[in-house]
């Protein structure tokens, strides 16, 4: 089975809050979409989680074949070799997309402009945008927090 994935990562700050946002397409019909906060981290690293993700849900799929596509210059760059991984924290993230690969017959990497990738942008900004209106793990001076309660 082949499957294509679109991913993105978002960030509000550089470093800040970080959501990522995959696409998961069988014959150009959407199988899995994920939606997800990933709490601080850099742009960077959110493109790369959004992309381990993506690759992860392929092979819970069973899929044998995937086409990744990003709009990450950047990182599709580093995943076809072309540039080399020297931050520390990309290196670890870098090396586990290695492995992931290796459960494939066949991965190809594909940069697209944002436009063609507006759907896993779409999704990322969703958890992102959620996860700052959700206050809910953030008590207010004076309230009771909740481990206070016994």
């Amino acid at each position: 089975m082949t499957l294509e994935i679109f991913t993105d990562g978002a960030c509000s700050g550089n470093p800040g809050p970080a959501a990522i946002g995959v696409v998961v397409r069988q014959q150009g019909e959407t199988v899995k979409e994920i939606s997800h906060f990933i709490g601080q981290a850099t742009n960077n690293i959110a493109e790369y989680t959004a992309l381990i993700w993506g690759l992860q849900e392929a092979l819970m799929l069973k899929a044998d074949r995937v086409l990744v596509k990003t709009d990450s210059e950047w990182m599709y760059k580093q995943v076809i070799g072309q540039y080399k991984v020297k931050h520390v924290g990309i290196k670890p993230l870098f090396e586990q997309v290695g492995h992931l690969v290796k459960g494939f017959k066949r991965v190809e990497f594909k940069y697209v402009p944002r436009q063609q990738n507006s759907q896993a942008d779409k999704l990322a900004r969703g958890a992102l945008k959620t996860s700052q209106d959700d206050r809910s793990d953030v008590n207010d001076v004076g309230k009771e927090s909740p481990s206070s309660r016994g």
